[in-house]
């Protein structure tokens, strides 16, 4: 392939390439699972500061990790020639080098696993089969023999591992003598985050569908086509409001959360745009939207678990 030369990169700097690269406006897929995390824990009186920021970090390192990979491999695989938008694609456009790109993913993946191996000699059996599995997704996600993107098994392998695996792994961090039943109550909690972040891949799969059929990148919106796409889509982002509405009228959320619902008529919005256009620069605009959604409803559910503590209520 044609290696890019300075003259052909736009003028960026050398941070604003890496902040292209690392594609920070979709770290609210860290942000709001390990917010909900550090609000139970200090609901339940295990709240320790030290080891959250540690667990924050770490998780950013290796979603860092994931989206530098992706960057990489989508290029190697030949997946970003087509693509007309899409965040990242800085090898493409000529602004890093590929070598460049693939020593950041490997430098940002040590430094998560480092940090990873101190949590887990602080902790439990349990974060290893979370850290393991977090670090496995983030390496395969687009890389290796068997890339999860490129099979269809993104969505599912994002929404477990940076939902309910990520909430309750931040959580086990602070207090390992979790018994089962409140594991199982932290799994169903953060099924809306679970929900509302596969729903930000969803997006980007939507708008990249011809892009990703050429290449033979085989995600769910190219297997089944676009009218499971734009219902799928809607799957997503309305479950997380009805599963967190049963999680309300079942008891195991305050009713103070139901402030998520301040976000639906954007959901609504969206749903309309990725229901009746097929403008990728809209799309684009519109997958970027669905990221910030998920970021103000992780936001809105945590706040909605703080109130009842702030304010007495019950």
């Amino acid at each position: 392939m044609e290696r890019p030369t300075t003259s052909d990169r736009p003028q960026l700097s050398r941070a604003g390439a890496w902040y292209q690269a690392l594609r920070p406006r979709v770290f609210t897929a860290t942000y709001a699972p390990l917010g909900l995390a550090g609000i139970l824990a200090l609901a339940d009186g295990v709240f320790d500061a030290a080891l959250f920021l540690l667990a924050l970090i770490g998780t950013l390192l290796l979603q860092s990790a994931a989206n530098l990979i992706n960057e990489y491999a989508d290029y190697r695989r030949g997946a970003d020639r087509l693509k007309q938008a899409g965040q990242g694609m800085t090898i493409k456009h000529k602004i890093l080098e590929p070598r460049t790109v693939l020593y950041g993913a490997i430098l940002t993946t040590a430094a998560g696993c480092l940090l990873g191996l101190y949590l887990l000699s602080r902790s439990g059996p349990l974060l290893w089969l979370i850290g393991i599995g977090g670090v496995l997704v983030a390496i395969t996600y687009t890389a290796g023999p068997f890339p999860l993107a490129y099979h269809g098994l993104g969505e599912i392998a994002v929404a477990i591992f940076m939902g309910p695996a990520a909430v309750l792994g931040a959580y086990y961090v602070m207090s390992p003598g979790l018994s089962p039943m409140r594991i199982g109550e932290i799994l169903l909690i953060a099924l809306p985050i679970a929900f509302m972040v596969a729903a930000i891949l969803h997006a980007n799969n939507i708008r990249d569908m011809e892009a990703d059929r050429a290449v033979n990148k085989r995600t769910l919106a190219v297997r089944f086509g676009i009218r499971f796409a734009r219902a799928e889509f809607i799957f997503l982002v309305m479950g997380a409001y009805v599963i967190l509405l049963l999680l309300v009228i079942a008891g195991f959320l305050p009713l103070a959360t139901l402030l998520t619902a301040i976000t639906l008529p954007e959901a609504l919005r969206l749903i309309r745009i990725f229901n009746t256009s097929s403008a990728i620069p809209l799309l684009h605009q519109a997958q970027g939207r669905t990221a910030k959604l998920h970021g103000q409803f992780g936001l809105l559910m945590v706040l909605g678990l703080a109130l009842p503590n702030m304010l007495a209520l019950p």
